[in-house]
């Protein structure tokens, strides 16, 4: 038997005993890396932990791609990608817009995923039936928009001091066509676009966790992610996420300069 929706709520369930109690009580805060601020906390550590026992219990041939806890049997048909909190600078300000990223891999192909957002109460799944939401505003079917052209888009990044001076004249281009752009919003953004709120998230140096949550809930949903070249997103990069083809097109013809 495949993991299921309900297993994957067991999953956010189990990450969300972890990460919610935890939320705006200044816990501590590591860095992980020498030269720059990459924040981990013990909830990322004790949220990934969860899910990891759940998965190896209940599909113990799965391997694993986690965030804090290294990776498992990689080569194997189903692999699970785990970002326990995705957005742990917003997470450690206070600020909800984090999320527990849970995806699914089969023989390398994001083929479900969830977003969960612990303390505004939402989540974000999809699978082969489509891509769903759950929370304060009821159950509904998502679906992303058209907004016809970038004249009309609302733009998500998380901050153009992420981008490289190559990079960053690309997305100011893209910037530069949209009707709105907003910053720092983190997986959220994504969520937003699959659920028809925003049209174009525009990121780059993302890892395989970042993004493998997400992949299932927004090409359910109707809309497009690929990296800044065309590919497939499973593996990171610089990554665009679109509502629609025609917007895709026309923010890749930029980005892809």
């Amino acid at each position: 038997m495949l993991p299921d929706r309900t297993f994957f709520n067991r999953l956010a369930d189990a990450a969300k005993a972890e990460t919610l109690p935890r939320f705006r009580k200044g816990i501590d805060v590591a860095n992980k890396i020498a030269g720059g601020f990459d924040p981990v906390t013990e909830g990322d550590q004790a949220a990934e932990a969860a899910i990891r026992a759940l998965i190896e219990r209940e599909f113990p041939d799965h391997g694993i791609l986690g965030e804090e806890h290294g990776n498992i049997g990689l080569d194997r048909e189903y692999v699970w990608v785990i970002d326990p909190i995705d957005g742990t600078r917003a997470f450690i300000s206070g600020v909800p817009v984090w999320g527990t990223l849970i995806g699914l891999q089969r023989n390398g192909r994001a083929v479900a995923g969830m977003v969960d957002q612990p303390f505004t109460g939402e989540r974000y799944f999809a699978d082969a039936e489509g891509s769903f939401y759950a929370g304060p505003e009821g159950a509904r079917r998502l679906a992303t928009r058209d907004c016809g052209s970038l004249s009309e888009a609302i733009l998500f990044t998380t901050s153009p001091h992420i981008f490289s001076d190559s990079e960053l004249e690309k997305y100011r281009a893209v910037e530069g066509k949209v009707r709105l752009f907003r910053y720092g919003v983190d997986c959220y953004a994504y969520a937003l676009l699959a659920a028809g709120h925003v049209d174009l998230v525009i990121e780059n140096n993302l890892k395989p966790y970042d993004v493998g949550g997400l992949i299932p809930v927004i090409e359910q949903a109707g809309g497009i992610i690929t990296t800044w070249d065309g590919g497939r997103p499973e593996m990171g990069g610089s990554i665009i996420a679109a509502g629609s083809r025609a917007i895709h097109e026309q923010a890749l013809a930029i980005l892809a300069r």
